[in-house]
């Protein structure tokens, strides 16, 4: 008899269910983002790390390995032979995630699509847009759970917010601003450190460095808490700060509309007045506009990511630099200040994200820990051959991967034509 991971019987609208074994995932890169992922993985309590390919030079691939406690027979010096050998095991890998410099993405993913494996991708997706869609093409044809590590929207008070928009807690959105502000490079000597030497170099980073690795992460939130469709934009890209082969700062107009699934993933969308459905002239949508700001030379910011959405009847902000708290203004009501924590009126699709009570502070490993948790409950059910509600997991998809790049291709054809217009999406 199959193997089965859930129980017997599956509440959809409670927390989520126990598995009968620990998913095994396997690691393409070894770096910093690869540690992060795993220290994630393994507090999301479904996953554990069992095989890696964490270096192209094998004798460090062992050695990595052996730190991460891998058994020597599963430390892999490429992906190619990591995705056939795991395929073929009775205990092979359940999954991969993919940690690598942006221009080693595609072909790890392609490869273990390929093999039959559910993949976890960093972001950006690719470095082109080609590359993102034959991507979020093969996962359909395959069938596999296909994950993209916007992880900063599985903050539990990001969720909140997504539910309250969605229910017309603003009314209809009408106006959105997204920033991510950081200052690890002003300091002219920063860019020799490995971990950033790379984020400014083309040939890995592609032909953005501070729009692609965070400007997308603004533009992912924008989309996810507001429901809509980021469809068109204006960018100028600076190096206001040490000379740069790429940008360390972009500024950007924005315009949204209300396209079918937009912006969330699995079960994205969104009803009620925040849904977007007010028609411009001629019954077309009607275009919501936006800024959208990213720097990596903004002193005093660190974790600076900030979205405020408002709406017709009121407005909702979030800052992750201070990720428990969620301000909500209803329009001539006094302004609340939502905290995340158990029992404290959060949505319920919401309270099942939250660790601990009012207080007791949660932050980012525990918001990709949250991802992972959700990443665990696809490939759970594709195995089982189970169909949940479309709206049980709200993760980014292989498709919000590919409208990811589409947001970078568009921000630099309208900076190198002087910040024109440009349509951006799918």
């Amino acid at each position: 008899m199959p193997e089965k991971l859930f129980p017997p019987k599956v509440n959809f609208d409670s927390a989520f269910p126990q598995l009968s074994r620990p998913l095994r995932i396997g690691i393409v890169g070894g770096g910093r983002v690869a540690v992060v992922q795993s220290m994630a993985a393994r507090l999301s309590d479904y996953w554990e790390v069992a095989a890696g390919a964490l270096s192209s030079d094998p004798a460090k691939a062992a050695a990595r390995g052996a730190q991460w406690r891998l058994p020597p027979e599963r430390c892999y010096a490429s992906f190619e032979e990591m995705a056939e050998r795991e395929a073929s095991r009775e205990d092979g890998i359940d999954a991969v995630m993919i940690a690598t410099p942006n221009h080693m993405h595609f072909a790890p993913a392609k490869a273990f699509l390929r093999a039959g494996i559910d993949v976890l991708c960093d972001k950006p997706l690719t470095n082109s847009l080609a590359e993102a869609r034959e991507l979020a093409q093969l996962a359909d044809e395959t069938g596999r759970v296909f994950g993209v590590c916007h992880a900063m929207a599985m903050f539990p008070m990001i969720m909140q917010a997504r539910e309250m928009v969605a229910e017309g807690a603003i009314g209809e959105v009408v106006q959105i601003h997204a920033e991510f502000m950081q200052d690890f490079m002003l300091p002219p000597e920063s860019a020799e450190a490995e971990h950033i030497k790379w984020r400014l170099d083309p040939a890995k980073s592609g032909a953005t460095s501070c729009v692609g690795d965070i400007g997308t992460h603004a533009a992912h939130l924008a989309m996810f808490v507001s429901g809509l469709e980021l469809t068109e934009l204006r960018a100028e890209f600076h190096i206001c700060g040490a000379p740069k082969a790429l940008e360390d700062t972009a500024f950007m107009m924005t315009r949204y509309e209300r396209r079918g699934k937009a912006g969330g993933g699995r079960g994205a969308g969104g009803g009620g007045k925040a849904s977007g459905k007010a028609a411009g002239p001629g019954g077309q949508p009607k275009q919501v506009p936006g800024t959208l700001i990213a720097s990596r030379i903004a002193s005093g910011n660190r974790g600076g990511l900030r979205v405020r959405v408002y709406g017709s009847e009121g407005g909702i902000e979030w800052d992750m630099e201070h990720s428990e708290y969620l301000k909500y203004n209803k329009f001539g009501e006094p302004d609340a200040i939502l905290s995340r924590g158990l029992g404290h009126g959060l949505k319920p699709k919401v309270e099942r994200f939250a660790r601990t009570g009012r207080g007791f502070p949660e932050g980012v490993i525990e918001a990709w820990g949250n991802l992972y948790i959700q990443f665990a409950m696809a490939v759970a059910a594709r195995k089982d051959g189970l169909q949940p509600p479309p709206d049980w997991l709200n993760f980014p998809d292989a498709r919000d991967g590919a409208r990811g790049v589409a947001f970078i291709e568009a921000s630099v054809e309208s900076n190198k034509n002087g910040g024109a217009w440009v349509k951006c999406g799918l």
